[in-house]
């Protein structure tokens, strides 16, 4: 296998001047200084730099450009992600909790993004601003191994002729029809069905797996109780022909082996919902699938939204399908109106209440005697920052993500809607991309998925078990560099022990411990371990605080403000007592979380 060299590469490079290594098979990053891209390779790191992928569409060459294919050099579109291929064998089973390949047996970390494809118009969102291959690029340049695609069950029983220019015209899209025409004028003359087929390929020839979702029957936005898409036997949800929906699009990818995995109905609801039919529908839906492909994982979702399946304590699905079972399950700062909770109570306390709901509801079938894999399908926030809850709640979240190191895919891609609910070119402000497509909406918040793209538990590991620190408000690990204690990226970062509340928390391979000097000031690392200040506990209800005591006995808490410093200090702990419930300030800047891994 030829070596991919660790290369600087100007943002004004052009293909012509780089040279280009064959049957490259690693998973290729990148990472930048200022105005040079690095390649690197099997996340191995070649030199001390920050990620961003955004780099490029603001360096001076590039600035005002209007397409998404010029507004990167041609090798950060084009040469890049010829080397990126998936490395994973397919299809893909389960073990236990984890999702793996066949047959070695190694884990797959579901790292997804969802593209809507569901509307009305029954198309990829977003081709009307971008070609596809530029938006396939993209999904697998910004770290994401799949996508979630989404789908109507209408668009194969009763719509499969209809071709993308006959959809959009009933729609009367003009606009939007205009913008297929200059971007992906090949795509106009193929039916709906067959559009979706080709942008699965197109993710497939970037290495990007898909996960197909059954979002709806009705080709229509998602979703509420009374939309008559919610439960089997509503206005919309005739199960037969659902049954039929799933085994014709299961039977169509079985010799499409990017094609990974397929839900049976996103988010069931209403006032129709009950047990007995959930467990009816869910085997004849599960088995429906596996009979007429047997490659996939078979996607299971529970009540109330996807966030309800305690009933299974009692009563298990008793469903054997051959090791390709998953559960799926979703969470927003706004599920069961919790938004307000966020804004006027605790942050502390909120975080842990939620937490502990999720773990009971959703997240005790990853752990326990019987572990299963589970997929949080859908998560995700208000990329434009201006929502209070949202942002809160995204630490807290990522904080869970990242201690059960779950599969996960974030809501969502799309930077913009053809058409949602009756309002034309709507912009997506929870999508990666902004309305044009040409550039991340937020490239903070892409550096806040960092960590838990990555693999933080593998079940095969021959490495010994050591603990990170994570900084979940910015995403951040805790790195000491020239005996500095510094968040930064999560590549290559340092690894430490804490034996519990009253130990001290040590950098692993050396003497040096975690010390604090005074409020305000940085902490540094002594050989001192045993004193109060470097002696570490957890404080608060969100158990995320890290304290000691000062010389007057006050509690200081590590604390870490990106736009601040790099640095990470100690200050007076915020909101850290048990019963603190009005305490009403933003502690987040001081949770840290020491995540135990074997993978990193």
């Amino acid at each position: 296998m030829t070596e991919l060299p660790c290369m600087p590469i100007t943002c004004d490079s052009r293909i012509s001047q780089i040279p280009t290594p064959t049957d490259i098979s690693h998973q290729v990053q990148i990472s930048s200084d200022e105005t040079r891209i690095y390649l690197y390779k099997s996340m191995k790191i070649c030199m001390h730099i920050n990620v961003l992928y955004n780099l490029c569409l603001h360096h001076p060459v590039n600035r005002g450009s209007r397409e998404m294919g010029k507004a990167m050099p041609a090798l950060f579109l084009t040469l890049l992600f010829s080397f990126a291929t998936l490395s994973h064998s397919l299809p893909l089973s389960t073990n236990s909790r984890w999702i793996v390949e066949e047959p070695a047996g190694d884990r797959v970390k579901f790292a997804c993004v969802n593209w809507a494809a569901h509307l009305k118009p029954m198309l990829a969102e977003g081709l009307d601003k971008q070609p596809l291959s530029a938006i396939a690029r993209h999904v697998a340049l910004m770290g994401f191994n799949c996508v979630r695609l989404t789908w109507a069950t209408f668009m194969f029983t009763r719509y499969s002729n209809l071709t993308v220019a006959q959809s959009f015209h009933n729609l009367g899209l003009k606009k939007a029809m205009a913008g297929l025409e200059k971007y992906n004028p090949d795509l106009l003359d193929l039916t709906v069905i067959d559009a979706q087929k080709a942008v699965i390929e197109e993710l497939g020839a970037h290495g990007v797996m898909v996960v197909l979702d059954n979002q709806m029957t009705t080709p229509m936005w998602c979703c509420s109780d009374d939309d008559g898409n919610g439960f089997f036997g509503d206005k919309y949800f005739n199960p037969k022909e659902w049954l039929r929906g799933l085994a014709i699009v299961a039977k169509r990818y079985k010799d499409t082996s990017m094609v990974v995995a397929m839900s049976l109905r996103n988010e069931l609801r209403g006032p129709r919902q009950n047990e007995t039919e959930w467990y009816r529908y869910v085997r004849k839906g599960a088995l429906t699938i596996h009979h007429a492909n047997p490659n996939l994982l078979v996607l299971v979702s529970g009540l109330a939204y996807d966030t309800d399946f305690t009933f299974l304590k009692t009563k298990p699905l008793g469903l054997k399908l051959d090791k390709k079972l998953v559960y799926e399950a979703h969470r927003y700062s706004f599920t069961d109106s919790q938004s307000d909770l966020w804004l006027n109570q605790s942050v502390n306390q909120v975080c842990d209440m939620v937490i502990t709901e999720v773990k009971n509801k959703t997240g005790f079938l990853a752990t326990g005697s019987n572990p299963a894999p589970l997929f949080v399908s859908e998560f995700g926030v208000n990329q434009m920052g201006v929502n209070q809850a949202d942002n809160l709640f995204l630490g807290c979240f990522l904080a869970y993500l990242a201690e059960l190191d779950l599969d996960w895919a974030l809501w969502a891609l799309q930077g913009s809607y053809y058409l949602r609910q009756g309002s034309l070119d709507t912009e997506e402000t929870y999508g990666m991309l902004t309305a044009n497509w040409t550039q991340l909406r937020s490239p903070q918040f892409h550096q806040k998925l960092q960590l838990i793209q990555q693999k933080i538990q593998d079940p095969k590991s021959r490495k010994s078990e050591n603990k990170i620190m994570y900084h979940p408000m910015s995403g951040r690990c805790v790195r000491v560099d020239r005996n500095e204690t510094h968040a930064s990226d999560c590549w290559g970062m340092s690894h430490w022990s804490h034996d519990g509340d009253g130990t001290p928390v040590k950098l692993v391979g050396t003497p040096w411990c975690l010390t604090a000097l005074g409020d305000g000031l940085p902490v540094i690392l002594t050989a001192e371990c045993y004193s109060e200040e470097s002696t570490w506990r957890l404080v608060s209800g969100s158990k995320f605080q890290m304290a000691n005591k000062d010389e007057n006995g006050t509690d200081l808490c590590l604390d870490y403000d990106p736009s601040y410093s790099s640095s990470v200090l100690t200050k007076k702990c915020i909101c850290s007592a048990d019963d603190d419930s009005n305490c009403l300030e933003n502690p987040e800047s001081q949770w840290f979380q020491l995540l135990s891994t074997n993978a990193l």
